[in-house]
């Protein structure tokens, strides 16, 4: 019963994946992503890197918060974002399911092909 509550509770729902694939859709995203698993930055020093507006920083901040790839907390006046390891074992979980998928459905595909009785050989 645990380990079932465990894999329900670790499974992505439709919309999470949906926010997680969005958020990782952009380099500058995945960029940030890096660069907070790394270690915590402030927002600001995470702009100064990127030609880009701080606001522009922000958003895509906001777009991995949201995708919960990431968990930003108040310091005083600055904004600190590091890496969630949690979504991010989860989100690797579910890229090991599609892996797993695919791998079958070639092997199926390489298993057929090899197979001399097969009627389109």
């Amino acid at each position: 019963m645990v380990a079932q509550y465990s894999r329900q509770h670790s499974e992505l729902t439709d919309d999470e994946t949906d926010r997680l694939f969005h958020a990782l859709a952009a380099a500058t995203r995945r960029d940030i992503l890096r660069r907070t698993i790394q270690r915590e930055q402030s927002v600001s020093a995470l702009a100064a890197d990127y030609d880009m507006s701080f606001a522009a920083v922000q958003k895509h901040v906001a777009v991995l918060e949201a995708a919960g790839l990431i968990v930003k907390r108040a310091e005083g006046r600055e904004r600190l974002v590091r890496a969630d390891p949690v979504m991010i074992a989860r989100a690797r979980a579910l890229l090991a399911r599609y892996e797993e998928l695919w791998r079958s459905r070639v092997d199926r595909l390489d298993a057929l092909l090899a197979d001399p009785a097969h009627p389109e050989r």
